[in-house]
């Protein structure tokens, strides 16, 4: 039997994901990271981004965007407290396309009274979601 690692994929409003995995990639501050089973205990925080995990027992990956949050690693388990979490199969192209460029025009326009650190992360999490749609798309060819 494969050695696995308990994952725990959480937003705000629900669980997202909950089972076994046989390893975790996902955005850290630092750039992606890797998780298997027996990782060092670790907690970071996540940038806006695609979480994959890899099922143990099925060939295809599980699939989450993620629009920041933290990361805790155990060497048994993994959880990942997002702000906002979408499960793959749930994420709206057009919608995000709309976003980022709602969030470009906030930022464009120097007389609208919105926080520009707002926009401008409202802009990163759409390009990241983008990103997101762009990986998964690729992956299912």
């Amino acid at each position: 039997m494969a050695h696995t690692i308990h994952v725990d994929v959480v937003s705000a409003e629900t669980l997202i994901f909950s089972g076994e995995a046989e390893f975790v990639t996902l955005p850290g501050e630092a750039g992606e990271l890797g998780i298997y089973p027996k990782h060092t205990p670790l907690i970071t925080r996540i940038r806006p981004g695609a979480v994959r995990i890899k099922v143990a027992g099925r060939a295809e990956e599980e699939f989450v965007f993620v629009a920041g949050g933290i990361l805790e690693v155990q060497p048994d388990a993994v959880t990942v407290l997002a702000d906002t979490a979408i499960r793959g199969g749930d994420l709206d192209e057009a919608k995000a396309i709309e976003a980022k460029k709602q969030a470009e025009e906030m930022m464009v326009n120097k007389d609208s009274k919105i926080d520009y650190a707002k926009a401008q992360a409202e802009l990163a999490t759409a390009i990241a979601q983008l990103a997101a749609i762009a990986k998964l798309r690729q992956k299912n060819r």
